[in-house]
Formats: C-alpha cells, sequence, structure tokens
C-alpha cells in the first residue's frame, strides 16, 4: 500500500504556496503525523527554508547518491537505478528530501520518454524513469514509515511538474488575489484531466504488455490528481488599489474553479468565503515572516526570546489555530485521522 502523496500546485508563482508547505509539514509534525517533505520545484527554495545555507552547500558538494531528489534519479540517465533516498532528519515527525538546482536538467529525459512509453515493447525504460520521482516518494516514505508525502513543485506546466502530477493522488491549488491566478486556474484544469487521461492510457498500455510478466514487482501510481480544493491568499491592501479591486477577482474564483478544475457547472452567487471547496484563506502575518524566517522556524513556534512580544504573541496563537483547522481540514479530505 502506498503512502498518500499530496502536492500544492498552481502554474502561476507568487501566490505563497512554499510558504505554505513548510508550515503545514510542521503542524502535521506537531499533530503527530510522519511527513517526508519532497522539494520538487528546481529553485529549491523549500529546502532553503529547512537548512541553512551552509547545510545546502556541503549537500550539493558532496553529490552522494541519493541526498537530494537529483542524485536520487541522476543514475537513471545513465545505466544505473535509482538510489535510496537519504533523508534530512528536520525535527520530531518531519524529515526532507532536498531539491537540488540541478534537477532542471532532468526536463529533457522524461520530455523524450514520454512518447516511448506508448511504443509497442521496450516499455520499462520509459516507464521506470516517468514515474521515478513516485518511486523515490515511496522510497522515502516507507524508509521513515510516513503518514503522508507533501509536495513542491515549481509554477510551470513543463515535464517534470507532469510526472510529478502522474505521482500525486491529492492537489490543493494556492491561488492570489488577482487576474493571473484566475488565468493560471483555468489553465491547470483542463491540464489535470489531459495528464490524468494521457497517463491512464500508458497503464492500460503497460497491462497489456508483455513485458510486465517479467517485472512483476515494478508497479505504477494510479495517477489520481483529485483536486480537494484551493487555498486563498489574503491579499494585502494598498492605497492606490481598494479592497473592491481585489475583491473582483476573489469573488470569480468558486465559478472557475468549479467549471475549470472540477469541470461542474457554477453555482450562481456562490461567494469565496462560503465555498466549501476553499480549504483556508492564508493571511499574510506580515512581520511574523521575516521573524520566523530568521529563526528558522514556522511563525506558530516563535516565542518571546525570538521577539514574538505584545501584539505579535497573539498573532503566533492565531496562526497556530489557523493552521491546525487547515491541517486537519486537509487530512479529512485525504482520509488520514487525527
Amino acid at each position: 500500500m502506498s503512502t498518500p502523496v499530496l502536492t500544492f500546485f498552481n502554474n502561476k508563482g507568487g501566490v505563497g504556496k512554499t510558504s505554505l508547505i513548510y508550515h503545514l509539514a510542521w503542524m502535521f509534525a506537531m499533530l503527530r503525523k510522519r511527513v517526508v517533505i519532497i522539494d520538487l520545484d528546481p529553485q529549491a527554495n523549500l529546502t532553503a527554508a529547512f537548512l541553512d545555507e551552509n547545510k545546502i552547500e556541503a549537500i550539493w558538494g558532496q553529490e552522494n547518491n541519493g541526498s537530494t531528489i537529483y542524485q536520487c534519479i541522476k543514475p537513471l540517465m545513465g545505466v544505473g537505478d535509482i538510489a535510496e533516498p537519504v533523508l534530512q532528519n528536520i525535527a520530531t515527525d518531519l524529515y526532507l528530501l532536498p531539491g537540488d538546482v540541478n534537477l532542471s536538467g532532468f526536463e529533457d529525459a522524461l520530455s523524450a520518454e514520454w512518447p516511448n512509453s506508448m511504443g509497442d515493447k521496450n516499455l520499462y525504460r520509459p516507464l521506470r524513469i516517468l514515474t521515478a520521482f513516485w518511486q523515490v516518494m515511496q522510497m522515502a516514505a516507507n524508509k521513515v514509515q510516513a503518514d503522508i508525502v507533501l509536495v513542491d513543485i515549481g509554477p510551470n506546466l513543463g515535464a517534470i511538474n507532469r510526472s510529478v502530477l502522474i505521482a500525486t493522488d491529492y492537489v490543493a491549488i494556492p491561488l492570489g488575489a488577482d487576474l493571473f491566478s484566475l488565468q493560471g486556474l483555468k489553465n491547470l484544469g483542463p491540464t489535470l484531466r489531459s495528464w490524468k487521461n494521457l497517463w491512464k492510457k500508458r497503464l492500460d498500455n503497460w497491462a497489456d504488455s508483455s513485458e510486465k510478466k517479467s517485472f512483476q514487482d515494478f508497479h505504477l501510481p494510479d495517477g489520481n490528481m483529485q483536486a480537494i480544493g484551493y487555498l486563498c491568499q489574503q491579499h494585502s491592501v494598498r492605497l492606490d488599489r481598494p479592497v473592491q479591486a481585489y475583491d473582483k477577482w476573489v469573488q470569480r474564483i468558486p465559478a472557475v474553479y468549479r467549471e475549470s478544475v472540477l469541470d461542474e457547472p457554477a453555482v450562481s452567487d456562490m461567494r469565496q468565503e462560503d465555498d466549501p471547496y476553499c480549504l483556508a484563506t492564508i493571511k499574510h502575518y506580515r512581520s511574523l515572516i521575516p521573524m520566523a524566517q530568521e529563526h528558522r522556524k514556522p511563525i506558530f513556534n516563535l516565542t518571546s526570546a525570538d521577539g514574538a512580544i505584545g501584539s505579535h504573541s497573539g498573532a503566533v496563537q492565531d496562526a497556530k489555530k489557523d493552521f491546525r483547522q487547515l491541517a486537519i481540514k486537509i487530512a479529512k479530505q485525504i482520509g488520514i485521522d487525527i
């Protein structure tokens, strides 16, 4: 039985995705759920949130097998096989497989093997490469008996992200209060459905192939990509842009989400704050963010010794409550008991 994989994805950047995953990972661990975080964004921003630069430089410089997601799949680009992932134990029940800027070099291999996986023969290698991320995720989860795998990916619709989504059971979509997030949502839904259908054809192709009997222990992901909802980033009010300008885009999200992602009719007069598909509105927490980054901890773990005093202390407790509610809501959506 595989460990559930939850990927946070929007092909529009700047929506607070990495910070969201970072805080949810900590909260799941605090709720005594064992978490493995996989950083599959070649920019490796999530890795930088968990590890300091000296540690990252040491990991990247040594280039040991399995030390990063790239070092896990790098042997596949030659004549080797997937390397055992080496996880960083961040805290109790919290593990990270670091990202790697070199990961972008795997994009071409994934693109090349996509058509090859629909051939009449020699399917094992293309499918092994296309599902390498899933294989690594499950190896990492099995290594520590994880309850959930959380995945961060970059804001694009390229071959790397296609292979990540193939490996994904559940998708959560972070959004901003702007036209660009809305347009990204319109593009994302049809793309997910297309990838899901194309992967189903490849699963059927493998099931009918003569090679399958020779690789009894070779398992493939289902590629469910089930959308569990969206998270709306709270807008920061600017003097030259009134609240109504943001609200205009926010209130269009429920309809676009249903039409583009769920392929369902829009519900008339459904406001974002009443939408059951809205998992949460993520607050800015303003000055708490740089304070938390400085001390390399989530905002809800800040203490008076870190400078969280006065109104900041109250905001820390609010953040803890908000992320706890969100983690419990997501866990319920994906069948994890808390």
